[in-house]
């Protein structure tokens, strides 16, 4: 069984009279990639900062690589990564100076991660970190948290704003690494998380709806489409399934997501709740349309 890499248990954080976290709980195994998704103002950003010690939880803990957050000391943090969207860094150093800086800090730093790194980003070692465009900005500040071979990698927003190429190989450096580095993603790009995450978690108002494997989660939403006898109609609350999302009628046509895809079971279920019916169309969902689904159905 993998152990345990970042825990959350019971997390409540306040701002004043706001509660951005509410009970979080969360755990994020070993060697998982694990994409953390949610609306504007779910608590992503604020628990990737409580997880690296930037903020103190208001009640509940912080697990990371078994001991409480609070606890981080600088053995552990030359264990850990993490690159943010709003992460500073000095501007007045060039790339090479950065890298040369930040080594003696890392005991497991590895030059020729480090040399390989650049190569495949194409970053160049005598430009400024000023002077960088975004995506170079990006590049370098992976760079600098890919080095040292890190156990743990916490990445907030990293491709907000990116083109696709450079996103592109950002993710080709992250799957590189995967396999010596657990990587916790928090991106609105969901796309890219599709991509190469293992494991999706789906936050809102401060509380964690639901924890699974990318695979399972892919397997269980289905956008279905029903073609009946016109006039179509959506059936009353009561007689409709819990786990069918977002009714829409229109002439003969039902359509609606089922968050809960099972064949022979959802079958039955649209034949025992509309009868005979002229066909029945099922469609995978991207994780994006899963997550519009998500969160329309919550402000509704």
């Amino acid at each position: 069984m993998k152990d345990t890499v970042l825990r959350a248990i019971d997390l409540v954080m306040r701002y004043k009279d706001v509660r951005v976290l509410n009970g979080l709980n969360l755990e994020v195994a070993e060697g998982s990639v694990f994409g953390l998704i949610g609306p504007n103002g779910a608590g992503k950003t604020t628990t990737i900062k409580t997880f690296m010690n930037i903020l103190t939880p208001t009640r509940g803990r912080c697990e990371v690589l078994g001991i409480d957050s609070r606890e981080l000391r600088d053995d552990y943090f030359a264990q850990i990564g993490y690159v943010s969207e709003n992460q500073e860094m000095p501007g007045w150093m060039t790339v090479e100076y950065l890298l040369s800086y930040l080594k003696p800090f890392y005991p497991t730093w590895d030059d020729g991660r480090a040399k390989e790194l650049l190569r495949q980003f194409k970053l160049p070692l005598d430009r400024k970190l000023r002077d960088l465009s975004r995506g170079m900005w990006m590049k370098a500040s992976l760079t600098s948290s890919l080095a040292y071979r890190p156990k743990l990698l916490l990445l907030d927003e990293p491709f907000s704003g990116l083109d696709p190429l450079v996103r592109e190989e950002l993710i080709e450096g992250l799957i590189d690494c995967a396999e010596e580095t657990t990587i916790l993603v928090s991106s609105h790009d969901l796309a890219d998380i599709e991509s190469f995450a293992s494991h999706i978690g789906y936050l809102e108002n401060g509380r964690l709806q639901f924890s699974e494997e990318m695979t399972s989660l892919s397997a269980r939403f289905r956008e279905v489409e029903v073609t009946v006898e016109p006039p179509a109609a959506v059936p009353a609350a009561r007689e409709w399934p819990a786990t069918w999302l977002r009714p829409e009628a229109s002439f003969a046509l039902i359509r609606f997501v089922d968050s809960s895809f099972e064949e022979n079971r959802s079958v039955f279920q649209i034949r025992e709740i509309f009868g005979e019916v002229q066909q029945i169309s099922v469609n995978p969902m991207p994780l994006r349309s899963i997550f519009l689904t998500l969160a329309r159905g919550s402000r509704s």
